[in-house]
């Protein structure tokens, strides 16, 4: 596998790790891309216009991406509703970019700048306390 091609195909999606598109993270998609086991089409979070670039980029065909596998979002941020927080740390366990931090037992946080929207933590919630909102205005976020 030429580690070039996995880091220029790793650059060019989103970096939300979320799953949808049947890989543990990007780094895996790109990988199993870069080896010609998965197409260009599999990210619901590039959207369009990520599968296009993929396509280019692996000087593939271009088409749109699979919308079975979820719809494309503008960028969100997940935010804990802080007094419905029973401090389970399901929402902890599910994250996989670490932007969540708190201790059983106590209330958790969303760290927003670290948080890529993936959503992993909504259903991990047993008390629906996570929601998702834009970025505030002027705010970096990782994905």
């Amino acid at each position: 596998m030429n580690p070039d091609l996995v880091e220029r195909i790793d650059r060019l999606l989103p970096q939300t790790q979320c799953g949808q598109c049947g890989y543990a993270g990007c780094r895996p998609y790109a990988e199993a891309m870069a080896r010609g086991e998965a197409d260009i089409d599999r990210c619901p979070p590039g959207g369009d216009v990520g599968a296009r670039a993929l396509a280019l980029a692996l000087r593939k065909p271009t088409k749109p991406y699979d919308r079975s596998r979820g719809a494309h979002k503008p960028p969100q941020v997940a935010v804990i509703i802080e007094v419905d927080c029973i401090g389970c740390t399901k929402c902890i366990q599910a994250c996989p970019v670490d932007a969540i931090i708190g201790a059983a037992k106590h209330m958790h946080t969303v760290i927003a700048p670290l948080c890529t929207g993936c959503e992993l933590c909504i259903p991990a919630c047993p008390v629906d306390c996570i929601v998702l909102e834009p970025p505030q205005a002027g705010a970096k976020t990782a994905a």
